[in-house]
């Protein structure tokens, strides 16, 4: 490895892997028989009845089972996936973390102080378990690539022995009593509590006539497909930008138009808006470098001969009429809920988010959570005005601690609570503004 990967990294511990799947610590009588299943199909958490379920395996479900398991908390852990990652074992779609690992710090990797400059790591108890994404990056960049942050989490569940049911496909909903059912591609599972870490990935489809005709963010032909072709961008949000950068070296002209116009991070100072990594389209329209940046409405999208035919207005009431050869739709992703709406889980906006309370449970039907980016949908605590990062993995990581406290608290356990010396208050919280 690079020399600065090997100061940024530390030696991988070799760790035995277990033979036989370890029962869960603090067991019900109702679950217990269990184990000798598991152990034969060599699968965690059989179908059966819980305290609770965790469904989801990308960052903010691996972070609520590693708590929860830190504490004792009885839970079952599943995931449609085969292995660790969510949404990163795909996206995004050109590669590369928008949210940084910076290698040369100051701080030991590992530290807590390293942290504050880690934005992509899990946040651990122990050292061993800190900062894991440092140590699988290769030194190009300080923003991971998207297999690197795949293997980081990879990582991350074989240090700790995270414990989930892979290949658990949650399919559908119910209330019976006091417990949510899930169906599963696995069988039945009920717990009193269900907290859903499922991201907030599927597309968001406005109803634009011909809408149908355009590739959807997750769809694109491979990148040489794109060389010397007009190119028609509907949404200009941070995905809409990471396709225009991405296609700049081919494409013969990029237009990208919605009907707001777009804030950047820099001038928001905050995770609202478009990154400042994408923002060389915006340069390349300013210099006449064949990209258009349009705040219009979308009209309609046609197929033609040679290739589509997408009618605009803008904001000053005037239509404009775009012949390309590809057109795509970055227009923003929805929450997958599933049937959790039918159920009485209220959401919110144009993303589906349900609204959700400060520990992150449905305001509208008791026993219902959410972890991960889908803390969002909870106002959650503003700092000058600016929002929570709750929708990234440096915000989420640290919900999921406080949420699987409080589940633990439900479930009738007494945590302690660290004591801060009065003249360690001022200091603990500057150095953790």
């Amino acid at each position: 490895m690079p020399g600065a990967l090997q100061l940024a990294g530390r030696e991988l511990l070799e760790i035995e892997p277990e033979r036989d799947v370890p029962p869960a610590s603090r067991r019900s009588a109702q679950s217990s028989h269990h184990d000798q299943v598991a152990q034969l199909d060599g699968k965690p958490f059989p179908p059966g009845r819980y305290p609770l379920v965790v469904v989801g395996s990308g960052p903010g479900g691996m972070q609520l089972a590693y708590s929860l398991s830190r504490l004792g908390v009885e839970h079952a852990a599943l995931s449609a996936d085969d292995a660790p990652g969510g949404m990163f074992r795909k996206w995004p779609l050109f590669q590369r973390m928008l949210s940084w690992t910076k290698p040369y710090t100051g701080f030991q990797p590992g530290s807590r102080e390293f942290e504050r400059h880690d934005w992509n790591s899990l946040a651990g108890d122990e050292p061993a378990h800190r900062g894991l994404m440092a140590s699988v990056m290769d030194g190009t960049s300080y923003f991971p690539s998207r297999p690197e942050m795949q293997r980081g989490l990879e990582l991350f569940g074989e240090r700790t022995r995270l414990q989930v049911r892979y290949g658990c496909r949650w399919e559908a909903t119910r209330k019976d009593g006091d417990d949510v059912v899930l169906t599963t591609s696995d069988g039945e599972y009920r717990a009193p509590r269900v907290v859903f870490a499922v991201g907030v990935a599927d597309p968001w489809k406005p109803p634009i006539p011909g809408l149908e005709h355009a590739a959807q963010y997750g769809e694109l032909r491979p990148v040489e497909t794109y060389a010397d072709r007009r190119i028609f961008i509907i949404g200009k949000q941070n995905s809409g930008f990471e396709i225009a950068s991405g296609l700049l070296p081919l494409a013969r002209q990029i237009i990208l138009a919605s009907p707001s116009s777009t804030k950047l991070s820099v001038n928001t100072h905050s995770l609202v808006g478009v990154r400042a990594r994408y923002v060389q389209p915006f340069e390349d329209s300013v210099l006449a470098g064949g990209v258009v940046i349009l705040d219009a409405s979308i009209e309609g999208v046609k197929r033609t001969a040679d290739g589509y035919d997408v009618r605009v207005r803008t904001t000053a009431d005037k239509p404009l009429q775009f012949l390309v050869d590809d057109v795509i739709a970055a227009t923003g992703f929805t929450t997958p809920l599933r049937d959790l709406a039918d159920l009485g889980v209220k959401t919110f906006g144009q993303s589906g988010l349900p609204a959700q309370t400060y520990f992150w449970e449905s305001i509208s039907l008791r026993g219902i959570y959410f972890a991960g980016t889908i803390n969002q949908g909870s106002k959650g605590l503003m700092k000058h005005g600016i929002p929570s990062n709750s929708g990234a993995v440096q915000g989420y990581r640290y919900n999921a601690r406080v949420l699987a406290r409080h589940l633990a608290e439900l479930q009738g356990q007494t945590l302690d609570r660290p004591a801060i010396a009065a003249d360690e208050v001022i200091p603990t919280l500057l150095r953790e503004a």
